[in-house]
């Protein structure tokens, strides 16, 4: 009689691309109300971004 081995196969988390959003899609957030003038500058028309690089843009232009 045969016997069978259990698989251990130890389940890896998911990975997640990041979450990315068009310039047209942040211009409507409530987060970034008050930069909704500043963004429709430094955000490119068919690029996505991340919340971070969104945060990192915004950053970098008030260091300058």
């Amino acid at each position: 009689m045969a016997t069978r081995k259990k698989a251990t196969t130890a389940q890896e988390p998911p990975i997640t691309a990041p979450v990315v959003f068009p310039k047209e899609k942040v211009l409507t957030f409530r987060r970034y109300a008050n930069r909704r003038d500043l963004l429709s500058i430094l955000l490119e028309d068919g690029k996505e971004y991340t919340h971070d690089q969104i945060d990192g843009l915004i950053k970098d232009f008030y260091e300058r």
